[in-house]
C-alpha cells in the first residue's frame, strides 16, 4: 500500500496537482471505503489496484477530487457534489460560522442564502440553528437538486427558491423581515489563468464580469430590501476586492460601517454589515 501511495503521489505531482500526497490518500480511502487514517493498514482485494489506478488517472487529468469521490466536506457536513454544481471551499466555512454565531439566541430567525449551490451555507445554518427558517436561492436546476438531496441527507429543512440572487423582485413577501442574508456569489474576474479544476465548476457560479463584482453589485440592494433593521448581510468576495465590496455596500445606503473578515489563510475574504 505504501508503494502504491508513493507511486500515485508521484503521478499526481507530475500532473501539477497541488496536494498530491493528500489526494492520493483520499482517493485510496474512497476506493477502499475507509477513513484516510486507516488506508495504510487496510485490507485490499484483487480489484483494488485497477480501481485505484483508475481514479488516480482521473485526478491526474485534473478532474476535481470531489467529483471523483462524489462528496465535499463542509465543516461537520458531507455534501454531495458533481458536474453542474459549485464545489464548496473550506474558506467559506468562516462565513458559515459567522452566520451561526450571529444568529445564536435569536428566536426562529429568518435567513436567506443567495446562490446556495450545493446548499452549503443554508444547510450549515439550518443544522446549527434548527428553529431557523432558511430560504436557499438558486437559479440552476442541477444545483437545486443537489441542495435538496444534501438537505435531506443532513437531516435539515430548507426552502429552495428558483430565482436569481440579483432579481429585484426576489422574495418580496419577506421585505424587511429577514434577520440575516448570506451569499457566496460568483466573484472571480473573468480570466483564463486559474487552476484547471476551477473550470470544472459551472462558470456562472465562478465568474462575475471583468472585475468579478457584477453579482455583488446586484445582490447588495436586494439584501438591503429584505433585511429588517438590525439584520445582517455577510458576503464572500475575491481576495483582491474587499475594498470594492465595502464600497458597494456603502454606496447602497442603509447599512452601518462594513466589517471585514479574513479567511483561513488570513486574507480579506468577507464583508459583513448591519442594516440601519
Amino acid at each position: 500500500m505504501r508503494e502504491q501511495l508513493l507511486d500515485a503521489t508521484s503521478i499526481l505531482a507530475d500532473a501539477g496537482v497541488p496536494t498530491p500526497d493528500v489526494d492520493a490518500r483520499l482517493l485510496a480511502a474512497h476506493v477502499l471505503g475507509v477513513s484516510p487514517m486507516a488506508v495504510t493498514f487496510a485490507e485490499v482485494d484483487e480489484t483494488f489496484e485497477e480501481r485505484f489506478n483508475g481514479v488516480v488517472k482521473r485526478r491526474a487529468q485534473r478532474e476535481p477530487l470531489q467529483h471523483i469521490t462524489g462528496t465535499a466536506p463542509f465543516g461537520p457536513l458531507d455534501l454531495a457534489v458533481g458536474p453542474g454544481v459549485f464545489i464548496p471551499r473550506p474558506e467559506t466555512e468562516v462565513l458559515a460560522d459567522w452566520a451561526a454565531r450571529t444568529l445564536a439566541g435569536m428566536p426562529a430567525p429568518t435567513v436567506v442564502d443567495m446562490g446556495t449551490g450545493s446548499g452549503a451555507l443554508a444547510i450549515y445554518v439550518a443544522s446549527h440553528i434548527p428553529e431557523a427558517r432558511v430560504y436557499a436561492v438558486e437559479l440552476s436546476t442541477t444545483a437545486r437538486e443537489y441542495a435538496a438531496r444534501n438537505a435531506t441527507s443532513n437531516g435539515v429543512r430548507i426552502t429552495l427558491v428558483d430565482a436569481s440572487m440579483t432579481d429585484p423582485q426576489l422574495l418580496r413577501d419577506l421585505d424587511g423581515a429577514v434577520d440575516l442574508v448570506v451569499a457566496n456569489p460568483p466573484y472571480v474576474p473573468e480570466t483564463p489563468d486559474l487552476e484547471p479544476e476551477v473550470y470544472r465548476d459551472p462558470p456562472e457560479a465562478v465568474f462575475s464580469g471583468a472585475d468579478g463584482m457584477d453579482a455583488i453589485r446586484g445582490l447588495v440592494p436586494v439584501a438591503q430590501r429584505l433585511l429588517r433593521p438590525g439584520g445582517w448581510l455577510g458576503v464572500e468576495h475575491d481576495d483582491v476586492t474587499s475594498t470594492s465590496t465595502c464600497s458597494v455596500i456603502e454606496a447602497c445606503g442603509g447599512f452601518g460601517p462594513p466589517t471585514v473578515l479574513r479567511d483561513l489563510a488570513g486574507r480579506n475574504r468577507f464583508v459583513c454589515a448591519s442594516k440601519l
